[in-house]
């Protein structure tokens, strides 16, 4: 009787996304090194601000987001009028699909990117096309080569997830002026405050009318459990996006606790500053185990293992001693782990684990 009642088309051969495990059956007292957050959570600013926001709960939520909007401009040097705040960078991925990207329409991203662009493509009833990276690096002749009449987004992760690399601005800008008149680049910068001195593209942004960029608090901000993120674009593109942006998609928690956070950029500093050291340390250690990883720029690192079967077994070996990594199969990885760079001592016990596991075999 209601076999009419479908979804449109393309929506069923989505694949539903899965994040990192956080648990393991019969293990307590886990380390969670699946999901790249920052071990040291929020910085005080943040966890007072949240604990300020339960009086106003029952109050509704700012529709413009003023207030972070300008502190995101202060702090980053920005026009707040052209900065749009969101659930994760995800939902400002999922406006521009949908904005900008329909049946007929394609929307290009590379191999390793993050699987949110393959899925919001899809959403919005576009066609993803999957570009080769070399060596597990953005390839930008690669990516050129692959745009046409078609195409109307392309999605580019610098420094990208799950590989941890990066490529220079120069061949940032050089994929923007190469691209279609009716493509966008959209700069994904999730992890771009792990890089010193990096702005993310928003230089790029000043100066071309086709790039935008997103960013999110949910890394080194430590506020993945609240779900905040932004993007900074042309003032049209932005108008165009606030047309089908939910009036009250943030609460008054999510944008006070997520001011705090931005204004204390020394917390950030500061956690730049320990991530790279470990991130340092643990990629040595385990390259000496005979795991090598590419120069990461991220807050993990790629861990990669003679084969599939080997890597799977050591995940497996991990999730024994308490220790959860992220297998990334569904990244065209299926021979790699990606580690979240942990506070020493987690980097330490997993470095440890690791190699008793290679000295088992």
């Amino acid at each position: 009787m209601y076999d009419a009642i479908r979804p449109q088309p393309g929506i069923l051969d989505i694949a539903l996304y899965e994040g990192g495990k956080a648990a393991v059956a019969g293990v307590s007292n886990v380390v969670k090194l699946s999901s790249n957050e920052n071990p040291f959570g929020p910085c005080d600013r943040a966890k007072e601000a949240f604990q300020r926001s339960v009086h106003q709960i029952h109050r509704y939520p700012s529709t413009d987001h003023a207030a972070l909007r300008h502190a995101i401009a202060d702090v980053h040097g920005l026009d707040p009028a052209r900065v749009i705040c969101g659930v994760g960078s995800d939902e400002i991925i999922h406006f521009l699909c949908q904005a900008y990207a329909g049946p007929k329409d394609e929307v290009v991203y590379t191999e390793h990117g993050f699987l949110m662009y393959r899925i919001s493509a899809m959403a919005a009833g576009a066609t993803p096309v999957e570009v080769a990276e070399r060596e597990r690096t953005t390839d930008v002749d690669a990516i050129l080569r692959a745009c046409n009449r078609r195409t109307r987004l392309v999605f580019l992760a610098n420094p990208n997830n799950p590989t941890g690399t990066m490529i220079s601005a120069a061949e940032v800008e050089r994929l923007a002026a190469g691209l279609p008149s009716q493509a966008i680049l959209v700069l994904d910068g999730a992890y771009a405050e792990f890089v010193e001195g990096y702005d993310g593209g928003a230089a790029l942004v000043e100066r071309r009318e086709n790039v935008v960029m997103t960013r999110t608090f949910s890394k080194i901000y430590g506020l993945g459990g609240l779900r905040v993120g932004w993007g900074y674009g042309p003032k049209a593109i932005i108008d165009v996006l606030n047309r089908i942006r939910g009036p009250f998609n943030l609460s008054n928690t999510q944008l006070d606790v997520a001011e705090a956070a931005v204004r204390d950029q020394d917390y950030v500093n500061r956690c730049r500053t320990e991530n790279a050291r470990m991130r340092t340390w643990l990629a040595l250690a385990l390259g000496e185990l005979g795991v090598p990883s590419d120069t990461s720029m991220a807050n993990f690192i790629l861990a990669r293992f003679a084969s599939p079967e080997e890597a799977e077994a050591c995940d497996l070996f991990l999730q024994a001693q308490g220790l959860i990594v992220r297998r990334v199969a569904s990244y065209k990885l299926p021979h790699c782990l990606r580690i979240t760079i942990g506070d020493e001592a987690s980097c330490r016990r997993i470095a440890h684990a690791i190699a008793q596991f290679k000295g088992m075999k």
